[in-house]
């Protein structure tokens, strides 16, 4: 059962862009918790607050949505590093550069990523080229195709 548990999780994680929704998380925490830190660590107080709690909520929601909705990555992950970016302006140094550093790596992770190609599983077809492997064997194989969820053409 415990293995079977660890597969699916295997499989659920390397199904979308996790770490770098795992990134854009821990940024828009951190982000978002120096505001409510006590007055010797702020380096600004008052209405100046709001916004880095409002810009920690914002990445917190686009690593999720990395996360659960991965045909959104593109947009989850260019938003994530405006956001990181704004905030190393408006948040206290965007959460000491630590905040800004893990939303910038968040968001390319989240951009960059790629859904992987199906296998395929044709035996027979195999069989047939084995001939044909023979007399082509400096011919490149042709490219696997794979379904992207935003519809862009090869």
């Amino acid at each position: 059962m415990l293995l079977n548990l660890l597969r699916r999780w295997r499989r659920w994680r390397r199904s979308r862009p996790f770490w770098g929704g795992l990134f854009a998380v821990l940024a828009g925490s951190w982000i978002c918790v120096l505001p409510l830190a006590p007055l010797k660590i702020m380096l600004q107080q008052g209405v100046a607050g709001i916004p880095s709690v409002l810009m920690g909520i914002v990445m917190i929601v686009l690593g999720l949505t990395a996360w659960f909705s991965p045909p959104q990555r593109s947009l989850a992950g260019v938003l994530t590093t405006l956001i990181a970016t704004a905030a190393l302006v408006l948040s206290n140094l965007g959460g000491f550069l630590i905040g800004t550093l893990l939303g910038t790596l968040g968001g390319g992770l989240m951009f960059a990523w790629q859904p992987h190609a199906a296998r395929r599983n044709n035996k027979a077809g195999e069989a047939a080229d084995a001939g044909k492997a023979e007399s082509a064997v400096a011919a490149s194989p042709p490219p696997t195709p794979h379904h992207d969820p935003q519809g862009a053409q090869p």
